[in-house]
């Protein structure tokens, strides 16, 4: 995919996020590799709201030179958190960082992790790492590090009182697992809600179920360019 394209999906991306309310005022960042070892990447701007970034707008970072940030256009926890993802993982093509109400809501937990009650929440079962060792911003290279590591041969991190961490190999995947990963947290959080007993899933049904998840990718893509032709109808200045 051209550099152009993935500046289009990634800042669509913010866009449908900041229709679905998942933004977090003017923090929180998502990041895209454009080169082929991963280290080259775009980034939102510092304080930039979701629902007016374009893809002009976002920023051509090298995660071997931290002059690249300089200037003050960078957030440093996102140059903390997305350059060291990208240079340590260059699988990794994709990267989002959010504090989802529900997501957040259960990250506060003792125990945050998703119990598989029905087929979104199965979607995970066994598939979220989890870091519990929140200790204020992640503003340094080493946090930034230490949460690479603490995330593993997993896709998906669990950041305990903090929020979330999303990677994948496209931004359409990614935009649909941040998607129904708060959608399981939504429904997770209203089964507790109840304060009735949960009807948890047998665990071998909930891998059943997270295995067919993972066998329907065109099913993700598809979510992300439905939402994609909502924009150009409506929002079409975030592609230029």
């Amino acid at each position: 995919m051209s550099e152009k394209q993935i500046r289009i999906d990634l800042a669509a991306s913010f866009r449908i996020f900041a229709r679905l309310g998942m933004h977090e005022a003017v923090a929180n960042h998502f990041s895209a590799a454009v080169s082929a070892d991963g280290r080259r990447f775009l980034m939102n701007r510092k304080w930039q709201h979701f629902s007016t970034v374009r893809a002009s707008d976002l920023i051509l970072l090298d995660a071997d030179d931290a002059s690249s940030m300089e200037g003050g256009a960078v957030d440093p926890t996102a140059w903390a958190i997305h350059g060291q993802l990208h240079r340590r993982a260059p699988h990794i093509r994709v990267a989002m960082h959010l504090h989802p109400v529900c997501i957040t809501t259960i990250s506060t937990l003792a125990d945050p992790d998703i119990v598989p009650i029905e087929q979104n929440t199965a979607r995970y079962f066994n598939r979220v790492a989890v870091d519990s060792d929140f200790s204020g911003m992640a503003d340094t290279e080493d946090e930034g590090a230490r949460l690479v590591a603490m995330l593993g041969d997993k896709s998906r991190l669990m950041m305990g009182n903090h929020g979330v961490l999303i990677t994948s190999g496209t931004i359409g995947e990614a935009f649909d697992d941040m998607y129904t990963l708060e959608r399981a947290c939504q429904i997770l959080v209203q089964a507790y809600a109840t304060q009735q007993p949960l009807k948890v899933l047998s665990p071998e049904v909930a891998e059943k179920t997270a295995r067919d998840w993972e066998n329907i990718r065109d099913f993700s893509l598809a979510h992300f360019e439905e939402m994609k032709r909502i924009l150009d109808r409506e929002e079409p200045d975030y592609a230029d």
